[in-house]
């Protein structure tokens, strides 16, 4: 008799992003185990309206042992420190809302999914995530994720470094890496001026990093593919959903370990 695979425990991996949030189930080898589900995020958006649109995105998946949840913003014990695509009133790219800026700074997103699906969960940047996934584990590799905004992930030897918000540093003509990066800037500018700035970034980033190998993930960076030289890896969306089975690896507990001292939390004011 063949002995059934051990698929314990599972794990719910939900990638949330600025215009669509995506989930699906890993089993103990991260293989997906379902079908990735999609909605699109739907904005003006609180906090309690992501939990719920979370919650019924999830609910049709198999039951599970624990959750990972991808978030574009920074991430410290899963309390958000910074959530720049929520924070606005209608979208990325449009102007913030004092009301959201204050129900968003120091949201424990860890704890209210928790309260609501009745798992563990472990809450880190989206991009460190696909980070966690993509990387090989040797040296210092650096990640970019180029989708409705500009994600980036550092690891040394496999583990991560203190996230930074990097896409929001000043970049050129007074906008930031994520303003004339970012989906918005694809679509009006086209892929080829785009793939200009975005080589112009690796760049810049190579210079400040010193990293021996790039990845690039996200929505866009299919349109690199051919444009950019050939160490640099372009490496598929899923890996927002692989990665999160990577956040309950016992090697990354140092990435997400809860401490006793949290930073003061604080949103991206930007608009």
């Amino acid at each position: 008799m063949v002995k059934p695979k051990n698929t314990r425990p599972t794990t719910l991996a939900i990638d949330v992003g600025g215009t669509g949030l995506k989930a699906s189930v890993l089993d103990a080898a991260g293989t997906l185990i379902s079908d990735r589900v999609r909605v699109k995020t739907v904005y003006p958006c609180p906090p309690e309206k992501l939990v719920d649109m979370l919650a019924t995105l999830v609910a049709p998946l198999p039951v599970v042992d624990r959750v990972s949840i991808g978030f574009p913003g920074v991430v410290r014990n899963g309390i958000l420190l910074t959530a720049p695509d929520f924070v606005t009133r209608s979208g990325p790219g449009s102007p913030a809302s004092k009301k959201l800026l204050a129900a968003w700074t120091g949201f424990d997103l860890a704890s209210a999914m928790k309260k609501r699906l009745g798992h563990p969960v472990r809450v880190a940047n989206d991009a460190d995530i696909q980070g966690l996934e993509v990387v090989s584990g040797s040296g210092v590799e650096f990640v970019m994720t180029l989708g409705t905004g500009v994600g980036t992930a550092l690891l040394v030897d496999g583990k991560l470094s203190s996230h930074l918000e990097l896409a929001h540093h000043p970049f050129r003509k007074g906008e930031t890496y994520d303003e004339q990066l970012g989906n918005a800037a694809f679509e009006k500018i086209g892929p080829k001026r785009w793939r200009k700035r975005v080589r112009e970034a690796i760049d810049n980033f190579h210079v400040v990093i010193n990293y021996d190998r790039l990845y690039i993930g996200g929505g866009n960076a299919q349109a690199l593919q051919g444009h950019v030289d050939p160490s640099i890896t372009i490496v598929g969306n899923v890996a927002g959903i692989l990665g999160g089975i990577k956040l309950w690896d016992e090697p990354m507990t140092d990435a997400v370990r809860t401490t006793t001292n949290t930073p003061a939390a604080r949103v991206d004011r930007r608009s």
